[in-house]
């Protein structure tokens, strides 16, 4: 046991230690955003570094990555702004070219003329002009004239609305604040398309795909890729032959003929837990609500089902909404499980702990319903921008409620940590058998509540790189890592309880699981930042240990036979079915959610032309409710099953377990992915800002697969209802108890 947690310690030191050193070299090696913005010709300056950065606090405010995209980060109805700025400045300056050179237009000319003022193009807007001295970047009139033409196209779009980019009339109707948003905007193609110093590369590295201006995958992006596939193949091996080796070798036990937790008891604090299940069943039910409609808008635009609904509800709201109240919910179960099991675990009662426990759930009701009153307001600008940036939208996708919130939500999970770990502490002390165990739960539980506090080590003016470094730490390390990790140890306790596993090797297998998927995960983060105005260095790293976060997920095919084994062993089991039946389904989407489709888009040559498509999509509905969400709903049963005394009639949890996963196929197989392989190739052959233009998503063919989406929407939502009248019924009927 001393070797696995030599292993882990050593993974966790030296992970952290990469991490942070690409968070150094981050920060020095960012795009800078200069004093000023001046025509070369005429030194006129036409934006300053403020112009910028407010501009970036306007984009926040009007709802930031939920209405389309920047560097490939956000929401994928409207275009990704940066990309979408490249080809327009680019086709305005060959076509001013090609007419006042030949008076022709840009495509009648031929190969060799194309060529020439392709040329001309592409030393015009990569050459770096940024002066170190004065801080200040030069561009031609020409340029300037290209970006007046754009702003013209963007002030419009925000100002009188846009239908098929699901923006609504009056999103931004102050000229100022439009001014400084196209600032902003400038500044992100900018340095999308500009090379680094003494490099044959943007600030992007070369992302978005721009033919234009000869935007094309970098030499380091194809051959991280390469290695990255080889290193995934060869430690797949290793790991499966380790597997097999070893997996038998844990203490046999002969199973109960009963359930030894018949005669558990149960204290106050685990009743007054039961009430977070039906507020958690709601916001499942209010999220499904929020996807339809969000769904919708791709389709029509602002209207849902003919009536104007963006106006009240625009769709960088519904999608805000839903996203962040996946968020919610999935935590609020994982974290009330930690809860309900704490007296479990430490077989004694703690002082206040009730108390804590209502003080924690009326916490919630308050974050959840001020961040969506202030997400609503902010949007609709209502808020100046630094009241919205503490209150509002901060407009970063996972992370959008508003920064006095999240420090609320911060010292809500102080509060969690606290209460869990003086459990399991006083459970530790006890030195049984259980120790090690307890112990990697225990570093769960602290590493969630410390690692939640990434997402404020970036302040209301942080520049783009820096933000999203932050960003991927919480959305990344804190929901994929250690919450990871807690649910693993979680699931161990519990079948060490029921005698299906021993305490040691249970404690074993947790630490060993841990350290291996810390490996991949921690330094895996930097797969997030491949283009997003970071050094070479996040790609290398990234995609290397990105590769090995899909490793421990291709045994989970063992894990399901094993559970399906499981079920078959005793009678008694048989009453612990479904919440079994749905970790066997976070084993199988898993796999596919988190490895198949994550690998899919992880590797830097995949990300590089698919990055914020529906590929992008398919992957983040499969992995964040098909994995986390699955687990949160069977830790809810699980609890329910502890708590409740009678026998379940098991028909409405059938059919939610079925057709939830069902639906989700459905949703995947005959919409997302069909609709992402499309722009996939749109991406690869046209350029990057084609897969999100207008012209392809409302095309006759990508219509149509949105619309059959509502096959696997409406059987998942059928699922969500069964799943949510089960959770509620049940737990206002234990909640009725006296024990």
């Amino acid at each position: 046991m001393k070797k696995v947690w030599i292993v882990f310690v050593s993974v966790f030191v030296l992970s952290f230690a990469v991490l942070i050193w690409i968070g150094t070299e981050v920060y020095q090696a960012q795009p800078p955003i200069p004093k000023e913005v001046v025509i070369k010709e005429t030194n006129e300056v036409v934006y300053t570094k403020e112009d910028i950065q407010i501009g970036q606090n306007v984009w926040e405010s009007i709802g930031g990555m939920e209405v389309g995209s920047i560097w490939g980060h956000g929401s994928y109805v409207a275009p990704d702004w940066t990309a979408d700025w490249i080809h327009k400045e680019a086709v305005y300056m060959l076509e001013y070219w090609a007419q006042n050179d030949f008076n022709k237009s840009y495509e009648s000319l031929d190969v060799e003329k194309k060529a020439a003022l392709k040329a001309r193009l592409i030393k015009d807007v990569k050459t770096n002009t940024f002066d170190e001295s004065s801080e200040n970047i030069k561009i031609s009139k020409l340029r300037w004239e290209a970006i007046s033409e754009n702003i013209k196209h963007y002030s419009s779009i925000f100002h009188d609305g846009h239908e098929q980019y699901a923006i609504p009339e009056g999103a931004l109707t102050d000229e100022i604040k439009l001014e400084q948003l196209n600032a902003f905007l400038f500044w992100t193609s900018w340095a999308a398309s500009t090379n680094r110093p003494e490099k044959d590369y943007t600030y992007t590295s070369n992302w978005p795909h721009e033919p234009l201006i000869d935007n094309t995958i970098t030499d380091d992006s194809l051959i991280w890729s390469g290695l990255s596939i080889v290193l995934l193949i060869l430690f797949i091996g290793l790991l499966t032959y380790y597997y097999l080796r070893d997996h038998e070798k844990g203490e046999a036990l002969i199973k109960p003929s009963i359930d030894p937790l018949t005669n558990l008891k149960l204290v106050p604090s685990q009743k007054a837990v039961l009430k977070y299940f039906i507020v958690i069943s709601l916001l499942i039910g209010l999220q499904v609500i929020l996807g339809i409609i969000t769904v919708h808008y791709t389709v029509e635009g602002q209207a849902f089902f003919g009536f104007d609904l963006g106006s009240i509800l625009p769709y960088s709201i519904t999608r805000t909404w839903h996203t962040q109240l996946a968020i919610f919910w999935i935590a609020a179960a994982w974290l009330a499980t930690g809860l309900f099991l704490a007296p479990m675990i430490s077989g004694k009662e703690m002082k206040y702990q009730v108390f804590g426990i209502n003080f924690l759930f009326i916490a919630l009701l308050i974050i959840v319903l001020g961040s969506m009153l202030g997400e609503w307001l902010g949007v609709h600008q209502f808020l100046d921008l630094t009241t919205n940036f503490f209150f509002g939208h901060q407009g970063y996708e996972y992370m959008d409620l508003g920064r006095f919130w999240q420090i609320f939500l911060g010292i809500g999970l102080i509060l969690w940590v606290i209460m869990v770990s003086r459990h399991l502490i006083y459970a530790i002390r006890k030195n049984d058998e259980s120790k090690h165990l307890v112990v990697i739960l225990l570093i769960s539980v602290v590493a969630i509540g410390m690692f939640f506090f990434s997402g404020l080590m970036y302040g209301e003016n942080s520049t783009l790189p820096v933000i999203n470094y932050w960003r991927w730490w919480l959305v990344h390390l804190w929901v994929e890592g250690f919450f990871e990790v807690f649910a693993t140890v979680v699931i161990a306790f519990i079948f060490s309880r029921m005698k299906i596993i021993s305490f040691k090797t249970a404690g074993y297998l947790s630490v060993a699981s841990a350290a291996i998927f810390l490996a991949g995960g921690i330094i895996g983060t930097l797969h997030h930042l491949y283009y997003s105005g970071t050094p070479v260095q996040a790609i290398a790293l990234g995609a290397t240990f990105s590769a090995l976060e899909v490793v421990p997920l291709t045994l989970m095919g063992f894990e399901i036979r094993e559970n399906w084994n499981l079920l078959k062993s005793k009678d008694w089991i048989q009453k612990y079915k479904w919440p079994i039946f749905f970790f066997i389904a976070v084993a199988f989407w898993n796999f596919i959610g988190a490895g198949v489709f994550g690998f899919l888009i992880n590797p830097p040559i995949a990300l590089y032309y698919i990055q914020g498509l529906n590929t992008t999509a398919v992957h983040s509905h499969t992995a964040l409710f098909g994995v986390y969400g699955m687990l949160g709903m069977g830790f809810i049963i699980m609890c329910l099953r502890f708590y409740s005394d009678r026998a379940w009639n098991n028909v409405k949890l059938k059919r939610a377990f079925w057709f939830l996963n069902i639906g989700l196929i459905a949703m995947v197989l005959i919409s997302l992915l069909p609709i992402g392989i499309i722009q996939a190739y749109t991406s690869i052959s046209k350029g990057y800002s084609f897969a999100r233009e207008a012209d392809l998503l409302y095309s006759p063919t990508v219509q149509t697969l949105k619309w059959l989406r509502m096959i696997g929407d409406i059987i998942f939502s059928i699922g969500i209802f069964y799943f949510c009248w089960f959770a509620i019924e049940e737990t206002i009927y234990s909640y009725k108890l006296k024990k």
